[in-house]
């Protein structure tokens, strides 16, 4: 089954996470099918903390692709903020 999730990386005490599309039976850190995201905790300042492609991910999900509880919280943070930064737009 094909799950999206975290893939650490970073140095000690620096995580960075990779959103990952995989097949559930591979490592956390292991092979992967897609990088569809990525997601900073310990972003500062100016940098970006979490970018997703929700057009992949709804491409995932629609292939029956499951989301981790971590994943399915930040998508659901990322596509809130993304709405309200388009109405904010003038056109």
């Amino acid at each position: 089954m094909v799950i999206l999730r975290l893939s650490r990386g970073g140095a000690k005490n620096r995580p960075f996470y990779n959103l990952v599309a995989t097949d559930s039976r591979n490592r956390r850190d292991g092979r992967f099918i897609e990088r569809v995201g990525f997601y900073n905790p310990v972003a500062a300042g100016a940098e970006e903390s979490l970018r997703i492609e929700l057009a992949r991910v709804k491409h995932w999900q629609d292939a029956g692709a499951q989301l981790s509880p971590a994943v399915a919280r930040l998508v659901k943070e990322y596509a809130k903020k993304q709405s309200a930064a388009a109405q904010n737009v003038p056109a």
